[in-house]
């Protein structure tokens, strides 16, 4: 009994350590460290989107003194689409956007997106659907909407009950605020363990009208989506069926969020919704193969790829960018499963963080993936380097010039497997000590 006193007692205080030298480094004006892989620019300054506002709120879900909800409001009669996480324990909020989305929305109500950061919501019994249907149905009261209407995201702690009243308390506030420039305040209060927030556009034009797309996303950790990545928001004013964009939208994602991962661990809560509003006037997309649809499709495309890619770039700890590709496989689906074998070994990812260029992990990696190979027509690249050929070493290849090519932010390893035509790119980040001291430390 006094050992386990003792415990308890070594426990507490080191809890009370952990939070006064945080106390301690806020009072020196200590700022979070941002990720050395961040765009120089920061956010970018996203287009408005007509039809579409947002806004944010602290509502102390979890974070203090922080924005922790966003509320984005979309013009009645908008398309609507998205792609979940395939978990079979998925949280509350993913559960209700999918049976919502199954069905067509009332055209002559506002939509709503309300996200919350700080907990997932997820497995938490029926405790988690009081907390969507609560949340749901006081938004649509306030916004003069049905919660049929009413989407939802939560983001953090997984297995605690979702403290919705502290939500629903600002509602009021979040629609007085509404805003068509607040993307970015939206973007920042979806953050959980990020260093910043993440955003992309692009501009194309159909017939002659100018449309736009806009979009943020977040995601750090738990990063190996089976569908999209943690939260994707993305907002056009083309004029589009919904049918067409969702078919447009699943099939972007197989090559850009599904395509990437950090830490191969698949969240219950991964969600990516797309709202077009139809305001920019541009002429209707009702057939997926026309030139207007390829056109909107390849826009789209660019903007998925660059939040992905800042997802990764984003990953806790990270300060590589890895871009994995693989040829001459059996097939694609087998180029992408050695693909991800590659990006997700931790001997490949710690090696990476370590500048050293040990191309035998990445012949382990291949190895393990299970898919047909051939170790006597393997080829490994690093960037413009062959590293490996013919089973063993290439001749021309010295370890001077992989450890100098390790030393860059962003790598590319290639891999040709000999035995077919398939290929696959996916992208991935180094494993570093932070990554641990990230998630040691998540839920204190």
């Amino acid at each position: 009994m006094a050992s386990q006193k003792a415990k308890n007692k070594a426990a507490k205080l080191k809890k009370k350590i952990k939070k006064l030298k945080k106390e301690v480094a806020a009072q020196k004006g200590s700022a979070p460290l941002v990720s050395p892989l961040a765009p120089v620019g920061g956010f970018p300054d996203l287009p408005v989107i007509a039809g579409v506002r947002f806004s944010a709120a602290a509502a102390g879900v979890k974070y203090q003194n922080r924005d922790d909800v966003m509320l984005a409001e979309i013009t009645a009669g908008s398309a609507i689409a998205g792609v979940f996480t395939r978990s079979s324990t998925r949280s509350a909020p993913v559960l209700d956007c999918q049976e919502k989305l199954a069905k067509p929305l009332p055209a002559d109500k506002p939509i709503a997106i309300l996200v919350n950061s700080g907990n997932s919501n997820a497995f938490t019994g029926g405790a988690g659907r009081n907390s969507v249907n609560a949340i749901t149905t006081a938004t649509a009261e306030i916004l003069d909407t049905v919660p049929e209407c009413v989407f939802t995201a939560s983001t953090g702690v997984i297995g605690q009950p979702l403290p919705h009243d502290r939500i629903i308390s600002k509602i009021e506030t979040l629609r007085d605020t509404l805003s068509k420039d607040s993307a970015k305040a939206a973007a920042k209060a979806i953050m959980t363990t990020d260093t910043f927030a993440k955003g992309a556009s692009a501009e194309i034009t159909l017939g002659d009208k100018p449309v736009h797309i806009a979009g943020f996303a977040k995601g750090s950790g738990m990063i190996a989506p089976d569908m999209a990545t943690m939260l994707v928001y993305i907002f056009t004013d083309a004029n589009i069926d919904q049918a067409v964009l969702q078919a447009m939208v699943s099939g972007i994602n197989d090559k850009s969020f599904n395509a990437i991962t950090v830490d191969s661990d698949t969240s219950t809560s991964d969600s990516l919704m797309i709202a077009a509003t139809g305001q920019s006037g541009a002429p209707r997309i009702t057939d997926l193969t026309s030139e207007d649809a390829k056109t909107f499709s390849a826009a789209l495309n660019d903007v998925m790829l660059e939040l992905a890619h800042l997802v990764v770039k984003d990953g806790e700890g990270a300060t590589k960018f890895v871009t994995v590709n693989v040829t001459g496989a059996d097939s694609d689906a087998s180029a992408k499963k050695i693909g991800l074998a590659i990006a997700n070994s931790p001997l490949v990812k710690t090696a990476i963080a370590g500048q050293d260029p040990n191309w035998g992990r990445v012949v382990m990696a291949v190895g393990k993936s299970g898919e047909p190979a051939d170790r006597d027509k393997l080829a490994i690249w690093f960037g413009d380097i062959l590293v490996a050929e013919k089973g063993w070493v290439a001749q021309s290849y010295t370890e001077q010039a992989g450890s100098d090519y390790m030393k860059n932010p962003e790598l590319s390893i290639t891999a040709d497997i000999g035995v077919g035509d398939g290929r696959a790119t996916v992208w991935t980040c180094d494993l570093t000590h932070q990554y641990i001291s990230i998630n040691a430390d998540y839920r204190s």
